[in-house]
């Protein structure tokens, strides 16, 4: 399937609920899970992640198919640790191309049994308790994938004897473990966070209603369209000014561009403000990895210089998202440079962008198909594989009618 999609005007004027952030709706349903009694949690995100993990975790035995969707499948490898007997766990073949073995061996160092039944530390696994909660005290890398330190720091309160875990290296995506450890606050547990070390004793979480808020990384793509237009009064319901999510610091980040965010009661508010005259933009993206494709397509889209450090993790997302980048740019005449720095990946963005009726590939990557879309404020842009959309943002292309675009099949 393609969409071909265009917008006739340069307005982006109009009112949008986003959906419920998908980082936190899954947290607060693993720790739902966890808990002694159930809660009522509103504007769940209807993300597919979401959804899936909604449902396995209503599964009490046999074999769990997380499909794509990363954050569940890490999720459940340790939830499925606590479970008795053995389970298999499995996805999608990309999922079973992305590494998990840090966590599998993590587990398995607490006194789980987890077999790796294809590649050595690849999905699909064989998850047993062994003598789960035995071991209370680990040491695991940070600079590979902060999922895995969510997932482990989720289930230590309900451990025999709660778990000291020790961070080693960089650390990365920060702001989302601090989300995990907000939310288990919020939920009656209590963390140490000292240095590297963080220590979670045994104790229950508590049962209380909660309203997920609105997605950041969602509202990055309006904020891409509100940079490329030249009439702006969009306003976004559900974002938090005082956000748990690290991508929030959109709203500073995209005044570079021209763009304003002004809170009010029910979400925020983005109008133009002084024309922007940046002609180069930096930034580290390790603490929000999941808004750099949408910030390459706007420094490409306005043709402003953008070195962007930090990228470490996007080598093992959905897709390798450096080297798609790479190639979906290179179609509207940009270049994503990759250089190595002693950080990590860091890529340099040159050119302007010329539309000339491009394709774009998804990779089977929901953000790509999006980071892409407001590039159709430009001119008429194809995307292949369009509804690969669903695993975070079904409405998307909805909510882009909303807005004026025309979306069509063809």
């Amino acid at each position: 399937m393609i969409y071909q999609l265009k917008k006739t005007d340069s307005k982006i004027v109009g009112n949008l609920t986003l959906d419920g952030s998908k980082s936190i709706s899954n947290r607060v349903l693993l720790i739902n899970a966890l808990c002694e009694g159930n809660f009522k949690i509103d504007r769940l995100s209807t993300s597919k992640d979401t959804t899936t993990l909604q449902h396995l975790l209503t599964l009490n035995e046999g074999t769990f198919d997380a499909g794509a969707a990363g954050t569940t499948f890490r999720f459940m490898t340790a939830y499925l640790a606590l479970q008795p007997g053995t389970q298999i766990l499995t996805g999608s073949e990309r999922m079973k191309q992305r590494p998990v073995g840090v966590l599998a061996e993590a587990l398995n160092e607490l006194g789980a049994d987890i077999q790796f039944l294809e590649k050595p530390g690849y999905p699909p696994l064989s998850i047993g308790t062994g003598n789960f909660g035995s071991v209370n005290e680990l040491r695991i890398p940070a600079n590979i994938s902060s999922q895995f330190i969510s997932a482990l720091l989720m289930i230590a309160p309900v451990l025999p004897n709660g778990l000291t875990l020790h961070l080693e290296g960089e650390i990365v995506s920060r702001p989302y473990i601090q989300m995990t450890l907000s939310l288990m606050k919020r939920f009656g547990v209590h963390a140490q966070w000292v240095g590297p070390t963080i220590e979670i004793k045994k104790q229950s979480y508590r049962a209380k209603d909660f309203i997920v808020e609105a997605d950041w990384s969602a509202a990055s793509y309006y904020y891409a369209l509100a940079a490329f237009s030249e009439e702006l009064h969009l306003h976004l319901g559900g974002l938090f000014e005082d956000s748990l999510q690290g991508d929030s610091v959109l709203a500073e980040m995209m005044t570079q561009f021209g763009v304003d965010t002004e809170f009010v009661s029910d979400g925020a508010v983005l109008t133009k403000g002084k024309p922007s005259s940046v002609d180069s933009f930096q930034w580290n993206f390790i603490n929000c990895p999941d808004i750099a494709q949408t910030l390459a397509v706007v420094c490409g889209g306005l043709g402003v210089e953008g070195y962007f450090t930090g990228l470490r993790t996007l080598k093992i997302k959905e897709t390798d998202r450096v080297q798609a980048l790479q190639d979906e740019l290179k179609k509207i005449g940009v270049d994503f440079g990759e250089t190595e720095v002693r950080q990590g990946v860091s890529c340099q963005v040159k050119g302007k962008a010329v539309i000339q009726d491009p394709e774009f590939a998804t990779y089977e990557d929901h953000r790509m198909a999006m980071a892409f879309a407001p590039l159709a404020m430009f001119g008429t842009i194809k995307i292949a594989e369009p509804m690969v959309v669903v695993k975070s943002y079904p409405h998307f292309y909805d909510d882009l009618k909303k807005l004026g675009f025309t979306v069509e099949s063809v």
